[in-house]
């Protein structure tokens, strides 16, 4: 049970990465940009790849009507989720110790990764639902209107992941490192887990 609850401790201090490092990433790519536009999605605000990213990605939408990139006061979400995230690491570990010194069962460890996968499935809907509004809600005094074949407006929704064509534009949207890394600590929570129900099987 000892290795398992060190994996505990270890998969939840992984969380701490989300404060350094970006969760996601969404880069923009035309011919008249030789190095792509793109924003880093972090748990506490968005910033662009390169120094004039946000200004020039906000000054292409302003012309299809698209509102500007919020900034961290501008979306509840960037003072909730670090709260969230410091709180889910710190009672990992907590978790983690007890279990290291006998005083919960690995059950606690499959609880604490069923609440971050939900936590974690919520927040990337948050997300995609912050997303189809940035590109569907548009400004109807746009300098430039465009619509689909069949008449509705054009959305300009970045994808959720992977690839997206947006006029001619190539949209990619996928983790960066701090996303890998709360998948890695979820990961070795789930082969806590185990650990720690194997450990307990033979024991017994």
């Amino acid at each position: 049970m000892k290795k398992a609850s060190i994996l505990m401790i270890l998969g939840a201090l992984l969380l701490m990465g989300l404060f350094q490092f970006p969760l996601w990433n969404i880069m923009l790519g035309a011919p008249q940009y030789p190095e792509p536009l793109g924003m880093n999605i972090y748990i506490d605000g968005i910033q662009g790849m390169n120094e004039f990213d946000i200004q020039n990605i906000d000054g292409l939408n302003h012309y299809i009507g698209m509102k500007t990139i919020p900034k961290a006061i501008d979306m509840w979400e960037f003072e909730v989720f670090p709260i969230v995230i410091a709180s889910m690491s710190i009672i990992g570990v907590i978790i983690g110790l007890f279990g290291y010194f006998g005083k919960v069962s690995h059950h606690w460890f499959l609880g604490w990764l069923l609440v971050i996968t939900i936590l974690g499935v919520l927040g990337m809907y948050d997300f995609n639902a912050w997303m189809i509004d940035y590109g569907t809600n548009l400004d109807p005094n746009a300098i430039m209107k465009l619509q689909n074949p069949d008449g509705t407006a054009m959305s300009y929704k970045p994808p959720l992941l992977g690839h997206q064509k947006l006029l001619n534009f190539d949209a990619y949207s996928y983790p960066r490192l701090g996303g890998y890394l709360m998948g890695a600590g979820m990961f070795l929570t789930f082969i806590a887990y185990f650990l720690g129900k194997k450990s307990k099987t033979i024991n017994t």
